[in-house]
């Protein structure tokens, strides 16, 4: 997110959220093309039962000051973005349906419609991100509510991977306009309607319409003379391990973003443009997700691919750059005129400290080998000690440098190196810095050849940096997947656990799970199943019912003989063991006859009746549905 939402005057932000919730609902349905109107029906119904939730998050927020929890405000919280992210959507989810409402096209398959089609994809996308970023624990929710929302989101995460798997002949077409464009095919009462919410943000200045017209006069050009070719990597930074202290900055009314700026796919300001085989630019964890969909083609041309390269479009990155930093929209960096703010309010001034952090920075730079080593191996001590310390090694321009000695052929200052950029992507703000940075091949390497203790590391890294949605997507493209199995199989205790973590954090993203099969993944967690050296059963079970929802991954842990072993873990496995392990069963057997008769040959049903009797309350779901769909065999 560029940046927050501001604050409405002094109404709290449940507040607003329920007016759009109760505007979404009160929409009128017009007449609905028949295949937008499913799209818009469900939209509708699953906003609407965010109606309690936020009703409970007002009536709480009476007692407290909730300015503080604005994005412009100094306070932050354990998910700062979580409101200023589910209004945005609500927002986006309100023009979406006011366009859509009253849209009146003729053709099924023109473009616009298509366009509006994929606005909805989008939408639940953002949606289900935000209302995953909640921090119940700092309101007074009931259970009852939390289950509620729980259910909401359940139902968007599955809406996405629906669409998802939609091939771009069906869906993705002709992305040429922002929906404001569509506006011709709606009635002028709705094309009003859609100006009392702004999608875009901020007048632009002289000098912008002059670099405009210049990226113009680049694009026109040969591609080769606009970009330089690299692997570099950058996605939004949404998630934080540990620390959430930063400032956010006020993103104003009124400002509008130029379209060129923008993402054709997403419709949101470009951080890391890349541009595809066609010479079209699009935003890169979107169009690497459009790819990870089967989609051989650009969505803007329908023109075919040649190949698959994503080329860094650094003349239009240094654009947005100034852009941003005319209008106060660049990422925070937790310093305030020389000064750290602290937990308690107060500043602390760091000129001091930096001095000597810019001093090592420079040895890093200039230095020779053995001041290198040196100066590196202070970094990770200091980047390890506190979130200042991390925050000042990035302001002082430490993390590209120490991306480029990932390469280096000394052993001891690639540890070093690798090891500080893992301390430093702790820090939320970092990570965004690692990424721009083109971090993740050099990692990736690192996984792949570097000592043990380097390996260990990269993948810790991995982890921490896939904490964000979009660095899933990234990641999982840049071949860290296949590394990372090579680490679980091959790898020290430490090493194994370490990429036991990536990889499940990783195959969160559906995308990612058809990767994991193919490197290999099912065979080397059925030696961790099997293997009581390893005491990693939890682990690969756990990764196992991640994957399972995969075709991909289900046909290769059937193939790899792992049903006999996960009913013996339904018989003396512990109940965390056979909770997943009844999970499994489940996702890999219902509606598949063979399998079916494969369990019950094993005599399933005995563990599972005594699982369903006694088990964790999700082993009983489990264990009863698995019964049902037994029961179902026997009778035919």
């Amino acid at each position: 997110m560029a940046g927050g939402v501001a604050c409405r005057g002094n109404r709290a932000p449940a507040a607003l959220m329920l007016d759009l919730v109760r505007d979404i609902v009160g929409i009128s349905s017009g007449v609905y093309r028949g295949d937008l109107k499913k799209d818009c029906t469900d939209l509708v119904r699953r906003v609407a039962l965010l109606t309690y939730f936020l009703e409970e998050i007002r009536d709480y927020g009476v007692a407290v000051n909730w300015s503080e929890s604005c994005p412009s405000s100094s306070a932050s919280s354990s998910s700062p973005d979580w409101w200023s992210d589910l209004l945005m959507a609500l927002q986006a989810a309100k023009r979406l349906l006011l366009t859509a409402s009253s849209f009146q096209s003729i053709d099924t398959s023109d473009g616009p419609a298509k366009r509006i089609s994929f606005q909805f994809q989008c939408i639940t996308w953002k949606l289900e991100k935000a209302l995953g970023k909640i921090p119940y624990d700092h309101f007074d929710i009931s259970e009852e509510v939390q289950e509620q929302v729980a259910l909401v989101r359940a139902q968007l995460r599955r809406a996405t991977e629906r669409y998802g798997s939609l091939n771009s002949r069906n869906f993705f077409n002709s992305l040429f306009q922002p929906i404001e464009e569509e506006a011709c095919n709606t009635n002028p009462e709705v094309s009003a309607k859609l100006d009392i919410i702004p999608l875009n943000f901020g007048p632009q200045g002289d000098d912008i319409d002059k670099n405009v017209k210049k990226l113009e006069r680049l694009n026109s050009s040969s591609m080769s003379s606009e970009v330089c070719p690299s692997n570099e990597i950058d996605a939004k930074v949404q998630e934080n391990l540990v620390d959430k202290d930063s400032e956010e900055i006020k993103k104003p009314d009124a400002l509008l973003v130029p379209n060129d700026f923008l993402c054709p796919i997403s419709l949101e300001l470009m951080r890391d443009p890349v541009i595809v085989a066609t010479g079209q630019t699009y935003e890169r964890s979107y169009i690497q997700r459009w790819i990870d969909c089967g989609n051989l083609t650009c969505p803007k041309t329908q023109q075919k691919l040649d190949n698959l390269v994503l080329t860094p479009n650094y003349v239009l990155r240094s654009l947005i750059s100034q852009w941003c930093a005319k209008h106060n929209i660049e990422q925070p960096t937790g310093l305030i005129n020389g000064r750290i703010k602290k937990s308690d309010g107060s500043f602390r001034d760091i000129s001091g400290d930096m001095a000597a952090i810019r001093a090592l920075v420079c040895k890093l730079l200039n230095g020779c080998s053995e001041e290198r080593r040196a100066a590196v191996a202070e970094i990770r001590s200091l980047s390890k000690r506190s979130t200042d310390n991390r925050i000042l090694i990035a302001e002082a321009g430490a993390i590209p440098i120490l991306v480029n000695l990932l390469t280096t052929e000394d052993v001891t200052t690639q540890e070093h190196a690798v090891t500080s950029i893992l301390n430093l992507s702790i820090y939320e703000n970092n990570k965004s810095l690692i990424m721009l940075a083109g971090a993740i091949p050099s990692i990736v390497q690192v996984l792949r050849a570097g000592s043990m203790e380097a390996r260990e590391n990269a993948a810790a890294t991995l982890f921490s940096l896939s904490l964000a949605d979009e660095n899933k997507i990234i990641i999982g493209a840049s071949g860290a997947i296949t590394a990372l199995v090579d680490l679980l199989q091959n790898g020290s205790v430490r090493g194994k656990k370490d990429a036991a973590t990536a990889l499940f954090n990783l195959c969160i993203y559906h995308g990612n799970k058809g990767r994991a099969a193919r490197a290999g993944i099912i065979i080397a967690l059925l030696r961790m199943l099997t293997d009581s050296r390893t005491c990693m059963v939890d682990e690969a079970l756990t990764i196992l019912s991640v994957l399972a929802s995969n075709h991909e991954a289900k046909v290769a842990i059937v193939k790899a003989g792992t049903i006999p072993v996960l009913v013996d873990l339904l018989r003396t496995g512990l109940p965390r063991n056979k909770e997943n392990a009844a999970a499994i069963l489940l996702s890999v057997c219902k509606r598949d006859t063979e399998n079916l008769t494969c369990i019950n040959g094993l005599d399933a049903a005995i563990p599972l009746m005594e699982l369903a009797k006694s088990g964790t309350e999700r082993a009983k779901r489990k264990a009863a549905s698995l019964l049902e769909h037994l029961q179902k065999l026997h009778q035919h």
